[in-house]
Formats: C-alpha cells, sequence, structure tokens
C-alpha cells in the first residue's frame, strides 16, 4: 500500500514536471526564509538566558520623574550592591559592572582592548565558562585580572596564562588569575578582561554617593524569592539615603536579565519594549512568507483539478473513501514539503554567510542537535499539510457522477477559491512592499536632517595615557604639522552624551523648572570652529583667552526656549551646590543622540574633567591619509605605548542608523522573495490557463483576434486581482507602518504616493510575469491548438 502511494505520488510528480518544480522552488524559498528568519529568531530570544541561574539574576533600574515625564535608567548608585548584599536576606549575590578600556601590556604588546570593572561575585552570579582559574576567587584579589580566551591568546601565544603579569594603563601590574572562554554572540555583555572593583577605588573613580547613579548592577536572588515582593521593598531604597536635591522620588526596581536585550525601552517609565518589536515583526514576515509559499502550491494544485478530476472520480468509484483520498494529496504535499526542505537546506547553507553579514552576527544549524530534526519533521509535517489542505478536501468532494460525465469544470466564478488566494497571496506582497518603502523613507528622512555641525573630515580621539597631560603639546603639532585646521577637548565625543543635569535655576525659573534635565557638555576652547556648529549669539568658550570660562556656558537653541529667555547672554545659571555659571553664547540646535529624537536642552560648560575626548578636523587641504599619517606621529611622540585609535564622526554617526538600516535591508530582502514567490504562482498559474485555453485561443484568432487583444485577454483577469491586493493591502500597511513610525518622534508622513509606488509596482512586476505566457500563448499556430477537431 505504501508503496503503491508513493509510486503514485511520483509518477504524478513526473507527469507535470513544470509545475511540481514550480511548487518545490516556491516552497523551498518560503521554507528558507522562515528558516533564516527562525534561526534569527532563536538567537534574539537566547541572549543571557543560559546562565545557571538565568531565571534568579535580574538588572537594577532607576526611575526618576523629570518635568512631569518618568525616565528609566539601567544604572543605580555603586554604593547599592553592598547595601543589598547586608540588609536583604532575599539576596543571594550582588555585583557592580562597569566597561572600561585600559592599555594591556605584556611585554612588547601593547592592546587596547575593552574590559570591565566587577565586583568578585560577578563572576558567581553569571556562569561564563572559565577554561583556567576559579570564578569564585578569580577577582578576589585587588591585583588579579580575568582575561578572555582571546586575549590571552594576543598576550601570551600559546603559553600558560596563569600567573602572568600584565600592566595596565602602563603604570599598575596585574597578576592573572583566570581564563574565561571568549563570549557567545547571544549576549549583551563585551569584554575582554574583568579587573577587581576595588581597582576603581584606587583610581578615585567612583563618587560613591547615593545620588550618583553610575553603576549597573546585578543581583541574584535566593531560590524562591519573588521579584515583585523584591521590587518592594528596594523601591525607595535610593531615596531613603538622599536628603536633599535631586533623587527624593527616585525609585529602584528589577528587569529580569532573560528579559534585557528584548525590552530595554520604556514607555512612561515601564520596560516594555525594545528588541522585542523587531522579532515580533520577523515573525510575522516569517509567516507570511511561508504562508505565501503554501498558497501557491494550493492555486496550482487546484489549477490542476481538471487533469486529476477523473483520477478522483474513478477511485471513488471502486470504493475509494474520501479519507483515503485526502491522505493520498496531503501526502503528496508532504513528500514535496520535504523534497522543498532539502532544497531549502541548500539554499540556507549558501546564505547563511551573507545573512550573517546583514544582521551583524554569525547563525549556524546545528546538525547534531536531535531538536533540530525534531523540529524539521513538525515544520515539514505543518508546510506540507498547510499547502495540501485545500487541493485535499477540494479534488476529494468532487461527485464522480459529474466528474466521469465530463462536467467537472475548474474553480471558477466570480469569487472562485483560486482567486481568493491569488488575492490574499499579493495582499501579503504589497503589504511587505509597502513596508519597506516606509522604512526606506524613514532611514532617509532621518539621515538628510542637519546635524547642526560640520561631520565632514571631524575625528576625535579618546585621551589616554601621555595624552592628557601633553594636550597643549599634542594641539601646537597637530597645527604645525598641517594634520589639522583646529583642535578641541570635549567631556564626550560629538555622537554621545555621557552627562546631564538637573536642579537648576536661573532669572525667571520655577521650582517646576528644577526638574527639567540638560544635556551636559564641556570644552575648553575653538569648540564652534573645529566642530563646525553655527554660533546664534555671543561668543565661543575661551578657557586660554578668558580665565573665568571655567563657570561659562554656551547654551543651545532648546536650552534657550526651556529657560524662556529672551536675551540669554550674560545670564547667570545657578546649579544645585550654589555655583554660578554666566551664559556667553548661544549655538544652534545640533544632533548629539538619537535623530529620531527631538533635540534636549544642552549646556556647554568651561571643561573641568581630566578626561576628555579631543577632536581635531584635517586638514581639507591634503589627503585624508596624510593627514592621518601626520597626527599619528605627533600622537606617537608624546603617547609612544599607546596604539593611535581615531574615530570619523561621520562614521560614527552612520551608526546609530544601523538598527534602522538593518531592518530596513531585511525587510527588501524578505519583500523580494514574497514577491519571487507570488510571481512563480502566477507565473504556473498563467501558464496553465494558457495551456487550458488553447483551443479558445485558437478560434479566437482565426476569427481575426489580434496578440495584443489576446494577451489582454489573458493578463486581465489577474491584473484585477492584484488591483484588488492592492486595495486590501493599503489599508493594512498604512495602519501597521502608522504604529511603527509612532516609536519615532523625528518621523515622515505616510502619503499617498507610497501606496501608488507599491500599487505600480505590484500591476507591473504582475503584468511581466504573466506577460511572458500571455504573448506566448496569444502567437502560437492556432492549427496547432485546432487540429484535433
Amino acid at each position: 500500500m505504501l508503496k503503491n502511494f508513493f509510486k503514485i505520488t511520483l509518477r504524478t510528480l513526473w507527469r507535470s514536471k513544470d509545475f511540481s518544480t514550480i511548487n518545490i522552488v516556491g516552497l523551498a524559498i518560503g521554507m528558507a526564509a522562515a528558516m533564516l528568519i527562525g534561526l534569527w529568531v532563536k538567537n534574539e530570544l537566547s541572549y543571557d538566558r543560559f546562565y545557571t541561574n538565568t531565571d534568579r539574576t535580574y538588572l537594577l533600574y532607576t526611575r526618576e520623574d523629570y518635568g512631569g515625564s518618568l525616565q528609566v535608567w539601567p544604572r543605580t548608585s555603586s554604593l547599592m550592591a553592598a547595601e543589598l548584599r547586608t540588609n536583604f536576606a532575599e539576596v543571594q549575590d550582588a555585583a557592580r559592572f562597569r566597561n572600561v578600556y585600559f592599555l594591556v601590556t605584556h611585554g612588547d604588546k601593547h592592546l587596547n582592548p575593552g574590559g570591565a570593572f566587577a565586583d568578585s561575585g560577578f563572576l558567581r552570579i553569571f556562569s561564563f565558562p572559565m577554561l583556567q582559574g576559579d570564578a569564585k576567587t578569580a577577582l578576589n584579589t585587588d591585583k588579579g585580572i580575568v582575561l578572555t580566551a582571546r586575549l590571552a591568546r594576543s598576550l601570551f601565544g600559546n603559553e600558560d596564562p596563569m600567573g602572568k603579569i600584565v600592566r595596565i594603563d602602563s603604570t599598575d601590574i596585574f597578576s592573572v588569575t583566570g581564563v574565561l572562554k571568549d563570549l557567545p554572540n547571544n549576549t549583551d555583555f563585551s569584554f575582554q578582561y574583568l579587573l577587581p572593583w576595588t581597582y576603581v577605588d584606587h583610581l578615585k573613580w567612583d563618587p560613591s554617593t547615593w545620588s550618583s547613579t553610575s553603576s549597573p548592577t546585578y543581583v541574584l536572588l535566593k531560590p524562591g524569592a519573588k521579584q515583585t515582593a523584591f521590587d518592594q521593598k528596594i523601591k525607595h531604597l535610593t531615596a531613603k539615603h538622599i536628603t536633599e536635591g535631586r533623587g527624593l522620588t527616585r525609585e529602584t526596581f528589577t528587569q529580569p536579565i532573560s528579559r534585557q536585550h528584548l525590552y530595554s525601552k520604556d514607555v512612561n517609565g515601564q520596560l516594555v519594549t525594545g528588541q522585542i518589536a523587531t522579532v515580533r515583526l520577523f515573525i510575522v514576515i516569517g509567516v507570511f512568507i511561508l504562508l505565501i509559499a503554501c498558497v501557491n502550491f494550493m492555486n496550482l494544485s487546484t489549477a490542476r483539478s481538471e487533469k486529476r478530476a477523473k483520477e478522483v472520480g474513478i477511485r471513488k468509484v471502486v470504493g475509494a473513501r474520501r479519507a483515503s483520498l485526502v491522505t493520498q494529496f496531503i501526502g503528496e504535499s508532504t513528500l514535496l514539503a520535504a523534497f522543498a526542505f532539502v532544497l531549502a537546506l541548500g539554499i540556507v547553507q549558501l546564505g547563511l554567510k551573507a545573512f550573517d553579514e546583514i544582521i551583524n552576527t554569525h547563525l549556524a544549524i546545528n546538525y547534531a542537535d536531535p531538536r533540530f530534526w525534531l523540529a524539521a519533521v513538525v515544520f515539514i509535517l505543518f508546510t506540507g499539510i498547510i499547502a495540501g489542505s485545500y487541493p485535499a478536501f477540494f479534488l476529494s468532494a468532487s461527485r464522480p457522477i459529474k466528474v466521469l460525465k465530463a462536467s467537472a469544470k475548474a474553480a471558477g466564478g466570480r469569487l472562485s477559491p483560486r482567486k481568493v488566494l491569488v488575492v490574499l497571496q499579493f495582499t501579503f506582497a504589497v503589504v511587505l512592499i509597502i513596508g519597506t518603502i516606509v522604512v526606506r523613507d524613514q532611514l532617509r528622512y532621518a539621515r538628510d536632517r542637519d546635524t547642526g555641525y560640520d561631520r565632514n573630515r571631524l575625528v576625535y580621539a579618546f585621551s589616554q595615557g601621555g595624552n592628557m597631560t601633553h594636550y597643549e603639546s599634542i594641539k601646537r603639532d597637530l597645527l604645525a604639522s598641517g594634520a589639522a585646521v583646529s583642535v578641541t577637548r570635549t567631556f564626550s565625543p560629538m555622537t554621545r552624551a555621557w552627562g546631564s543635569v538637573v536642579d537648576l535655576s536661573w532669572p525667571g525659573s520655577k521650582p517646576d523648572d528644577k526638574r527639567r534635565s540638560f544635556v551636559q557638555f564641556e570644552s575648553d576652547a575653538d569648540f564652534v570652529r573645529t566642530t563646525g556648529t553655527k554660533l546664534v549669539q555671543g561668543r565661543d568658550i575661551d578657557l586660554k583667552t578668558y580665565p573665568t570660562d571655567s563657570t561659562a556656558l554656551v547654551v543651545n537653541e532648546s536650552a534657550v526656549k526651556a529657560m524662556r529667555l529672551k536675551d540669554p547672554i550674560g545670564k547667570i545659571v545657578t546649579d544645585k551646590g550654589g555655583s554660578n555659571y554666566h551664559i556667553v553664547g548661544v549655538v544652534k540646535d545640533f544632533i548629539i543622540e538619537s535623530p529620531y529624537d527631538p533635540i534636549q536642552p544642552m549646556l556647554i560648560q568651561g571643561l573641568q574633567t581630566s578626561y576628555p575626548v579631543i577632536h581635531f578636523r584635517l586638514n581639507p587641504a591634503a589627503p585624508i591619509a596624510d593627514d592621518l599619517a601626520k597626527a599619528e606621529k605627533v600622537f606617537k611622540q608624546y603617547n609612544p605605548q599607546y596604539p593611535f585609535e581615531y574615530y570619523f564622526v561621520d562614521e560614527y554617526y552612520d551608526q546609530k542608523f544601523r538598527a534602522e538600516q538593518r531592518e530596513g535591508t531585511l525587510g527588501s530582502l524578505f519583500a523580494l522573495l514574497a514577491v519571487l514567490i507570488s510571481c512563480l504562482g502566477l507565473f504556473g498559474l498563467a501558464t496553465y490557463m494558457a495551456e487550458s485555453r488553447r483551443k479558445e485561443i485558437g478560434i479566437r484568432k482565426v476569427l481575426g483576434a489580434s496578440v495584443a487583444g489576446i494577451a489582454t485577454l489573458i493578463s486581465a483577469d489577474f491584473v484585477k486581482l492584484v488591483l484588488i491586493s492592492v486595495v486590501i493591502a493599503t489599508p493594512i500597511a498604512g495602519y501597521a507602518m502608522h504604529a511603527w513610525l509612532q516609536g519615532f518622534d523625528y518621523r515622515i508622513a505616510i502619503t499617498g504616493w507610497i501606496f501608488l509606488i507599491a500599487g505600480l509596482l505590484a500591476v507591473s512586476i504582475a503584468l511581466l510575469t504573466v506577460g511572458y505566457q500571455a504573448i506566448r500563448a496569444a502567437i502560437a499556430n492556432p492549427v496547432k491548438a485546432l487540429r484535433s477537431e
């Protein structure tokens, strides 16, 4: 019986090679797209879920009301960890963590990798595999350092790193106390070495106050402890230790580490969205593409129903039950799905490297995992059943008397199932096309937004080692060598805001204004000239010419509006400590954070920190490579042990669009695949229609019908269906993309042109797909079609 089943199935597939090929290829592309999306989704959902105690590990957040707006951030006071360990019975362990960059030296090797400070409990909370050393004690000593395997190889080659000496920042000596396996790609942690938190105290980098929230803090609760109850106990813990000023209304709460990657964006003070929105979007896209491929199968199978109707009728006459017929057709579709799955695996393997580059991670199929093969079987059965369900029930329901009298007709009429499926298929495709256009336009809109400064040839380098003590000499030599035309020091890069300040007052300010947050920036001199920002009023800060500029402020236009100052120059701004600052200039608003968000009020004050960033504008009269070579020579002269590491502001600014650009690229790719699958199905249907109407076309030609008229006749039905799809897809896509755009304060408006372009594109693609078969049928010799009559 089983042998007979396979024989019939294989003969049926072989007898209709063209249709079988289209079915297999369409299903394979749909499966491949769904598998790629599935691999990516699986990776996203696995972030930071592989620790032994994942279900009991949490990151602490701070929440505070700023001017009526609740804001949250993933940091607390550095005093929090010790407080939790000492006074809360629910806490098994707690650890602080902070990323840092230091020069790491061993012998003649000088590397500048990213690392982190961490409490000794960090490696007890997070079970990163240790290749050497003891995770419980590796960070217990003040001068111990834990390396990743990658950094250990870079420093020591094949030598045993344990106990070896490395120098940090050219000054302090540490001994290797442990080696970690390289971090996996599904973690948000990023470091190549860990230093004990006591080194922060040694450097005096920790303010150690409850009002300063500078440290990410992780907590491991004891088994049985409830997050909600714990959150209630620590809710006002920070505020309890603050007696005045900022932080009196501050709240503390926890976020499970397993949710941190997916739910890191807050709405009204609640962490309810983030990367999970993108994951859900692509799950929907993957399901859509697979459904489009399944619809292809349904369409082509029902289109061939006339050819198989007599087979069904005869089998029913000789006693076949409907259940056996359904099993036959579902079996055929499942076998087809199995063939398509094998082809899909090949497509995935060939395309995985390119896909990795798009999503900027490494994905792989673990063929040795039995769960993969179990999922593959379920996937094949699911696809086969979905794809074969309608044809199976449609054909098995045929009445044998009508079929054998040759009265069986293909699904037709004004609302045939086949037409409904074509409309459904192209509706999915058009929705994806519209979504792709909206994402592309939104990305372009943000890219074209005026940044407020000149990014061209603007470079920055972080101050390390001798850069901090020889800045004036470095600036002088950069200008004298012709490498740069202007140099300035700032508190942070032009593309990032590292500080903010509240509790300010000024002439005319109200009590509620103390809760308003201002972006905090610092500069020593030549800020406007170097960055290309536009001075609207007053002058730039210049500590050399005006020594009192250590208390000077340059504010942006948004700050002037927020302060409601008509004539800001000379006005005094007072901080919570009573220090007075005088406004000397106003600059045009410039983007420092997200290009999708409104520009925040900003205060640029005279440089006070000893760890600034050096910005310099390369000489436009010389090639960039020559300018950089001269700059490297200058930096190396005063900082010989450190590598010359620099960053172009325009390149770093472009990284702000990376997430949306990735979404746009993936959306375009999968929209293209959806259209390709739809076109394969349309091509198959057009082929069938041209074949089934050969005699009709022959008679029309004999009676004088033109090639254009016949081609139009065949194409018109399909174009009508695509137009209906566009009409249905337009409100669906419009609603979905409107909701997506609400995540951006600076966004495009969805206009009718987007839907018109998508509709014209869909119709054009359909015409090109159907046109070949329509013209081929129209120019065929009518004698060949009619000679049997």
